[in-house]
């Protein structure tokens, strides 16, 4: 089992403190010994089906809750030689039916169209997610076109929004992002996304915004929905609800309000089996910027590679990817607890 000690890239210089809490559990019950009582360890893949591609930390906005870290000074970026990489693979693995689009704000790589139209060249029935933080669409004039370049490529689209009301949005990710968010979800419904019929699907994201599990994902829908339409007569098809994962700037948030231990506790004492046998690094894999592989996004923010002999995109081998065991740890209880958590939302 790796330690997550040293994987906390960059907190781990933070402190010793830090150090001691990310290596211990409530109750001193870690997850592999959960996954062992439901003779679930090793983890092991089912088959790879989604393909998800970090193409760079750069985003327009620095959101509390932000697993990546990212933000308008970072510079790491995918270069199209990486991409090339990862087209000749969604080309090859017909087994994938997803390419998932991620950063920062994925739409800032100035080689997001190019691949996506190579994918969609590559792969004309694949679906592409885009995960759109919505203010990107708004933030240059470059960016204006998004919602028709989306259109014409047939890409879903899935995007955070925190709340239904502006000051819970805007405490989470910054001042005026919520206008912003409602603005760019009316441009999008203007060309069809969210409308229905249209098949152009936009889903949006719910994060807790402090140390608590979200809600019943079907009961926040139906609030959101009805509550986006009656106040700014936006439409959307999905919500996700997503748990904050103790990594990242969540982490720093859970350590300097002391929650850190009360939160680990409700994870853990919400461990679903059920979740647990669904999570999504069994179907998953994730690439980050530099083309290295991780078993899923959260892992890949610790810098827990996938274990195989040459974890990297460039070498490829799905049979070696396909009967690994996945990189567990404790921050795995966050995709296990209550309904469990995805990037597609609840799992159960």
């Amino acid at each position: 089992m790796k330690s997550l000690k040293a994987q906390l890239h960059p907190l781990a210089q933070s402190s010793q403190e830090l150090q001691v809490l990310s290596e211990n559990v409530p109750g001193g019950k870690d997850f592999e010994q959960h996954l062992s009582g439901i003779s679930l360890f090793p983890l092991k893949p089912t088959l790879l089906e989604i393909f998800q591609i970090n193409l760079g930390k750069m985003c327009n906005q620095v959101c509390k809750h932000c697993h990546v870290d990212a933000g308008p000074d970072r510079k790491e970026i995918m270069t199209w030689e990486i991409m090339e990489a990862c087209l000749q693979v969604i080309g090859s693995e017909k087994s994938i039916h997803t390419v998932d689009l991620t950063g920062g704000a994925p739409e800032m790589n100035p080689e997001f169209r190019r691949l996506i139209l190579e994918i969609r060249r590559l792969r004309p029935e694949i679906t592409i997610i885009v995960r759109c933080n919505l203010t990107i669409i708004l933030a240059n004039p470059k960016y204006h076109d998004l919602p028709e370049f989306f259109k014409a490529n047939r890409v879903e689209v899935v995007s955070s929004l925190p709340y239904f009301t502006a000051n819970r949005t805007d405490a989470q990710r910054g001042d005026g992002v919520f206008e912003k968010s409602i603005k760019a979800i009316q441009m999008l419904n203007s060309v069809g996304y969210g409308m229905e019929g249209s098949n152009l699907r936009l889903n949006l994201v719910y994060n807790p915004a402090g140390a608590f599990l979200p809600g019943s994902q079907t009961e926040l829908e139906a609030e959101f929905k009805k509550k986006l339409r009656d106040r700014y007569q936006v439409e959307f098809n999905q919500l996700f609800t997503i748990t904050n994962l103790p990594i990242s700037r969540f982490l720093e948030y859970l350590l300097r309000t002391d929650n850190y231990e009360s939160y680990m506790e409700k994870l853990i004492s919400a461990f679903n089996p059920a979740a647990a046998a669904g999570v999504m690094c069994r179907n998953t894999v994730s690439i980050g910027w530099d083309g290295f592989l991780y078993d899923c996004d959260f892992n890949q923010m610790l810098e827990l590679k996938v274990e195989t002999d040459s974890p990297h995109i460039k070498d490829w081998n799905s049979h070696q990817l396909l009967n690994r065991d996945i990189v567990i740890n404790n921050h795995c209880f966050g995709c296990t607890a209550g309904a469990g958590s995805s990037c597609g939302g609840a799992t159960v």
